[in-house]
């Protein structure tokens, strides 16, 4: 059975940091794109970062450029998300995800429906 579970959310300062994790199970998710995405309270679900399986390419949302890293290592079947110079704007439920199949060509999707497995999501929240 294939998991994604996230971990690393919590309560941080406007300014702060965190850093989040996605643990991966029952599949190899080496070759597999993945991203992480985020739903505010009354919002729709949106685009954070994803990255290629093969690391080489990755894609951020441009409200996060410059402030977040997302990150793999194929060893541990884990992805991160460093999340620097928190703002309230980014509270959220955050969302680790993976494609259905693998990708050799280092194509990244920023389109939630390009994702079939993913994680029950880890609270951020970001006070003033």
């Amino acid at each position: 059975q294939v998991q994604l579970v996230e971990s690393g959310g919590g309560l941080v300062q406007a300014g702060g940091s965190l850093r989040l994790s996605c643990a991966a199970s029952g599949r190899t998710f080496s070759n597999y794109a993945m991203g992480w995405f985020r739903q505010a309270p009354g919002k729709e679900r949106e685009f954070v970062a994803a990255i290629s399986g093969s690391r080489t390419s990755t894609a951020y949302a441009d409200s996060v450029k410059g402030r977040f890293t997302i990150s793999r290592d194929n060893a541990y079947n884990t992805m991160y998300l460093q999340m620097n110079s928190l703002k309230p704007e980014d509270t959220a439920v955050y969302y680790c995800a993976a494609s259905r199949t693998p990708d050799y060509y280092g194509t990244v999707y920023r389109q939630s429906n390009r994702y079939y497995y993913w994680g029950q999501g880890t609270q951020v929240t970001v006070s003033s």
